[in-house]
C-alpha cells in the first residue's frame, strides 16, 4: 500500500427478506458474508480492510413489519 493511501474499514452487512432458507446450514446469508468479505480483502492493496464485524438481517422486509405512526 502507498503511504498516501487513507486506510478504509470496511463492516459488512447482509440482507434477506424472507425467513425461507434461513435455518439452513449454510444459506444466502451466508454466502454474501462470504463474497463480500472476499472482496474487501481483494481490495487491501487500495488501503481497505476487513474489521470483522457484520450485521446479518434476515427475514425483515419493509413490506411486511407493522410499523405504529
Amino acid at each position: 500500500m502507498s503511504q498516501n493511501k487513507q486506510k478504509i474499514k470496511c463492516a459488512i452487512y447482509t440482507r434477506k427478506s424472507s425467513e425461507e432458507g434461513l435455518e439452513q446450514d449454510f444459506n444466502s446469508l451466508q454466502a454474501q458474508r462470504e463474497a463480500c468479505e472476499a472482496y474487501i480483502k481483494s481490495q487491501k492493496h487500495e488501503g481497505w480492510e476487513f474489521i470483522e464485524k457484520y450485521y446479518d438481517d434476515g427475514g425483515y422486509s419493509g413490506g411486511t413489519l407493522n410499523v405504529l405512526l
